[in-house]
């Protein structure tokens, strides 16, 4: 009997408190009642498990983000990619053949435009690969990066190094508009503007060839020989860069595509660093991604470029880790490689491969392979300051 009063006792309670009259009880005596309830397996839940899976949720979200885009964004229509055919014993005219194309009687005017930031070394190598055949290289430079952090001219400081391109070079300079808070891709979209005009007084005129890319997507000097030198070409050609990370040691895949050539025409051609056509030659040079020579450049970019918004903990800047990184081939932000279905996500998934070839590589890197040996296979250790 006793114990049926102390059940019904404790009833009694839980329905006076949370039942019919629990608003008339006080909020620690409803808490109460309504843990009591609960098993320890609930309670291991609440206490251990959901808390960790929050923290997972946070500290993960971008890898899970990316895990779970084959879901919710369609992949981009393909290209319609056009063979490339290069021997250095054949002929021009015959080359040109081969694509379908005529040959002129005179080559093209070629213009090479860049966005400079830091990039002091790629640069060399992107000048000295395309010396023979551009006519005019324009180099525009700000003292502002994409996310509004002020850095020095560095062109400006570095400049003796380029007396090679002296004569045919138009540069400017443009300042940064310092816009707090503001998204990156706004100051890129403003400078990439400030480009165009600094184009237009280097003195570009209809059907002259335009390279657009930035400093590091490097076109092969044949590839652009060849439509200086072809009829017909298409107006706009993207080019298919082989894509290198920290160096060419790690060859990641070939699927760079933003460089692209245009025949320039007035009023129309407008210089952008996104796809604006369906064409893409293949195997048309190379595109190395933060191939710096100091761990200090590495920071240094991680904080300037667009995609700033990736470095979510700050030990991702810290130089051992970053150091580690480069050697291991791994990403700098760790985050899952950017694909559209789930099979190339996964077949990318980890670190990039070593690769121990450095055929067909720009041929100055080569002859000054003591001056860029961080660039070459098994020599991933960077300089720091």
């Amino acid at each position: 009997m006793l114990g049926d009063y102390s059940s019904k006792k404790s009833d009694d309670f839980c329905e006076d408190v949370c039942g019919q009259g629990s608003r008339f009880g006080s909020g620690i005596n409803r808490l109460l009642c309504v843990l009591r309830g609960y098993d320890v397996k609930t309670w291991i839940t609440f206490l251990v498990v959901v808390p960790f899976l929050v923290l997972g949720i946070y500290w993960h979200h971008q890898k899970i983000t990316f895990f779970l885009r084959p879901l919710w964004e369609s992949p981009p229509k393909p290209f319609n990619v056009m063979p490339h055919y290069y021997q250095e014993s054949v002929g021009m005219e015959h080359q040109c053949r081969l694509h379908g194309w005529g040959v002129r009687s005179s080559p093209r005017r070629v213009f090479d435009a860049v966005l400079f930031n830091n990039e002091v070394e790629m640069l060399s190598i992107r000048w000295q690969e395309l010396s023979p055949y551009v006519d005019e290289f324009v180099l525009l430079e700000s003292n502002s990066t994409f996310t509004g952090l002020p850095k020095p001219f560095i062109f400006q400081s570095e400049k003796q190094k380029f007396e090679f391109v002296k004569s045919r070079l138009t540069y400017g300079r443009i300042g940064g508009r310092f816009r707090k808070g503001e998204n990156p891709f706004v100051e890129e979209a403003y400078q990439r503007v400030a480009l165009d005009q600094l184009l237009r007084a280097a003195g570009i005129k209809d059907d002259d060839l335009l390279i657009m890319s930035d400093v590091d997507e490097i076109p092969s000097g044949h590839t652009v020989n060849l439509l200086r030198w072809c009829n017909d070409i298409p107006p706009i050609l993207h080019l298919q860069l082989r894509n290198y990370l920290y160096s060419f040691e790690f060859h990641h895949d070939d699927s760079s595509w933003r460089a692209s050539i245009h025949r320039y025409q007035k009023g129309k051609t407008r210089y952008a660093h996104y796809r604006q056509s369906d064409l893409l030659l293949a195997d048309s040079g190379w595109h190395c991604s933060f191939c710096f020579r100091r761990i200090s450049e590495f920071t240094f970019k991680m904080r300037a470029y667009s995609h700033s918004d990736r470095i979510r903990f700050q030990h991702f800047l810290n130089p051992k880790r970053i150091q580690d990184v480069i050697c291991k081939g791994a990403d700098l932000f760790d985050m899952l490689p950017e694909e559209h279905t789930f099979r190339e996500l996964i077949g990318k998934m980890g670190n990039i491969p070593h690769s121990y070839s450095a055929v067909h590589l720009p041929a100055y890197l080569l002859n000054h392979a003591d001056e860029y040996k961080y660039l070459l296979p098994g020599n991933c250790v960077r300089e720091s300051e």
